[in-house]
């Protein structure tokens, strides 16, 4: 599985076809306000309707719905054998998923906060990650792992940690990271399809944030791409075009960046903000055309910079887009400290005066 991955401007109609006429079927009932947290329970409870062998379960999912109640309902709906609550041993949960996913099974499992995954971490880079590599392909992993992340919230220690980067740096494994509530759903779709083990990553602050959406649609949009081959795995956004400065971002630091990029829109300078979705894999496409484009980058995100997801971003960009640059990059991170006490979080989060603050260093003056 590469970690980069390319879309040609073919897949690109085909894919943007099947959503136009997945959108005209179903017109008659049109978007309505939706949460993150009904578009990720609806695409679960969507890909169990459609395949038997999708399988939902860890801590408190079952009757209780899930800490944030993502999965609430789905027990009701589907009975205890497809959707079922697990003791409190994440390393078990997911050893129990690695066996289930080898034997033709696709589970989802979730982990209750960020933090609370790493006792799993070992069953989930030597297994999980492994598995289709160390069997020569004859093995498929085709498993979610659902993990609430990020901060905003006034969690206290191990709830609110940011742990992208491990899982981005073990090889074999998907990262998804939706901003959107769109992209709640359909990442979430994909994620359930694809043979390869993915990490869905979900911004628990945003799980109450409304967008207009038509989910009928978005199921419509998801069968016809099954139907046509193509798919939307691995591709950014551009969620605001902008001509000055390319603002990179991905989960919960979208709608920060979105907010940024209003705030300097008042003070009459214009900036690009990119939702990369998906970090593994990576589209590398859409963000350099952005940068090449505007010439200056800020990469924003919660985790720690040092070592991260967003040095990643900075070293790719750096490669690629050298000539085009007149600035050197900036990163607008959390502080490289532990994650700090819920009345403090505020100083630790990129805020929008940081990311203004780091526009205005990009060497504005020839």
């Amino acid at each position: 599985m590469s970690p980069t991955v390319a879309i040609s401007s073919q897949a690109n109609g085909n894919v943007s076809a099947a959503t136009a006429q997945a959108a005209a079927s179903s017109a008659a009932n049109g978007p309505q306000p939706v949460t993150l947290a009904k578009a990720i329970n609806t695409a679960m409870v969507d890909a169990m309707n459609a395949d038997k062998s999708v399988v939902v379960f860890g801590e408190d999912v079952g009757m209780l719905g899930g800490v944030f109640r993502i999965t609430d309902g789905l027990t009701k709906t589907f009975g205890d054998q497809r959707c079922f609550d697990t003791p409190l041993a994440e390393s078990g949960i997911v050893g129990m998923a690695v066996g289930m996913a080898m034997n033709g099974m696709r589970p989802v499992i979730e982990m209750q906060f960020d933090a609370f995954a790493y006792p799993a971490f070992e069953q989930i880079a030597s297994h999980v990650a492994k598995m289709h590599n160390r069997t020569k392909g004859a093995v498929k992993m085709p498993m979610v792992i659902r993990i609430p992340y990020a901060g905003g919230i006034g969690g206290v220690e191990h709830h609110c940690d940011s742990s992208e980067a491990y899982y981005a740096h073990t090889a074999g494994l998907k990262v998804y990271a939706p901003a959107t509530v769109a992209d709640g759903y359909r990442l979430l779709r994909e994620a359930i399809d694809s043979d390869d083990p993915v990490i869905f990553l979900e911004p628990k602050k945003l799980y109450w944030s409304k967008d207009l959406v038509d989910l009928e649609a978005l199921k419509s949009e998801h069968a016809a791409q099954v139907a046509s081959g193509i798919s939307s795995e691995g591709r950014a956004s551009v969620a605001r075009s902008g001509t000055d400065t390319t603002l990179i971002a991905y989960g919960p630091s979208v709608p920060t960046a979105l907010a940024a990029a209003a705030a300097a829109a008042e003070e009459g300078r214009s900036l690009e903000v990119i939702d990369i979705r998906s970090i593994v894999p990576f589209d590398d496409e859409t963000v350099n055309a952005s940068v090449r484009k505007t010439g200056r980058a800020v990469v924003i995100a919660e985790a720690h910079g040092f070592a991260s997801v967003a040095s990643e971003i900075v070293a790719r960009v750096q490669e690629n887009c050298f000539h085009y640059l007149a600035a050197p990059i900036r990163r607008v991170t959390g502080f490289d400290v532990p994650y700090p006490a819920p009345k403090l979080e505020h100083y630790y989060l990129p805020g929008v005066d940081r990311i203004l603050d780091a526009v205005d260093d990009l060497q504005w003056e020839d």
